[in-house]
C-alpha cells in the first residue's frame, strides 16, 4: 500500500486548525508512549489509559495546540460512531486503524515512504505501545484482521472559546 504523505512537509498547512491538529498529532502521541494500560485509566487523573481515553487524550491536545476544541471524551463504540471511513491509501495522522473485532490503533505519523507509525493502549503489554507498518505483526495480524481506516468527524473540532 502506499499511503498519502505525511501531513505538515514545508508550509502544506498554512494557517488552516484543522490541518495543524494534524501536524501536532506525532508529537503529542509521542508523550504516550510507555504510560501503563488501565481499563477506564485517564492519563490526566491515574496517569495510565486505556484506547478511549489514550485517543481523547492526544485528539484535545493537538486540537489545543491548534486553537480548536476536541468534542469530549466518547468511549470507543461511540467514537467510531463519529468517524467515518478513509481510503487507505489517503491515511493522515490521526486517523485510526479498526480491526474486525473493534480493537483500534492511532495512526499517529505517516512518512512520506509510506511508513504508518501507530500507537495504541495495549492490555496484553500493559502499557502504551508503538509500532510501524514494517513489524511483521502489523502485517500478519493487523492488515489481516482489518476493517477499515477511519477518520474523526469534522464536527468533532470546534473553534476555542
Amino acid at each position: 500500500m502506499n499511503y498519502q504523505k505525511p501531513m505538515g512537509r514545508d508550509g502544506e498547512y498554512q494557517k488552516n486548525p484543522k490541518k495543524i491538529f494534524r501536524q501536532n498529532i506525532p508529537a503529542v502521541a509521542g508523550q504516550f508512549i510507555g504510560i501503563p494500560y488501565q481499563f477506564g485509566g485517564n492519563p490526566q487523573v491515574s496517569g495510565s489509559t486505556d484506547n478511549s481515553y489514550l485517543f481523547f487524550s492526544i485528539y484535545t491536545l493537538a486540537a489545543q495546540k491548534a486553537g480548536l476544541a476536541y468534542h469530549g471524551y466518547l468511549p470507543m463504540r461511540r467514537l467510531l460512531e463519529n468517524c467515518r471511513k478513509v481510503d487507505p491509501e489517503k491515511v493522515q495522522n490521526g486517523d485510526l486503524m479498526v480491526l474486525e473485532n473493534d480493537l483500534a490503533a492511532m495512526v499517529y505519523r505517516v512518512e512520506a515512504s509510506g511508513r504508518l507509525h501507530l500507537i495504541y493502549a495495549s492490555r496484553k503489554r500493559s502499557q502504551v505501545f508503538s509500532f510501524n507498518s514494517d513489524n511483521l505483526v502489523f502485517q500478519v495480524y493487523w492488515m489481516e484482521n482489518l476493517d477499515g481506516f477511519y477518520r474523526i468527524s469534522d464536527t468533532m473540532l470546534a473553534p476555542a472559546q
